[in-house]
């Protein structure tokens, strides 16, 4: 996969011609502003996989805070308020 950079300057006149690169060459696209990167555009396929990835790292992250919940045990809203006042 191909991969340029392009001034947020540039890509105002380019639009049309970025987006056909992304869908149609798979090329991602860096946008970048006073020299800096700011912004990406990627092909759908690699953000579907993206949201996968995420999806899968969220499932795990709340497996991991059951796990330690039912391990340590819980605190009841109520007992909660008393506490912090």
């Amino acid at each position: 996969m191909t991969t340029s950079s392009v001034s947020t300057a540039d890509a105002k006149e380019q639009f049309s011609d970025l987006i056909n690169r992304v869908s149609h060459n798979k090329e991602c696209i860096i946008f970048t502003r006073r020299g800096k990167e700011i912004a990406a555009m990627i092909p759908m396929e690699d953000w579907q996989l993206l949201q996968t990835l995420q999806d899968k790292s969220d499932l795990q992250q709340a497996v991991e805070a059951l796990q330690e919940a039912r391990a340590q045990g819980t605190v009841t809203l109520d007992a909660l308020k008393e506490e912090i006042g």
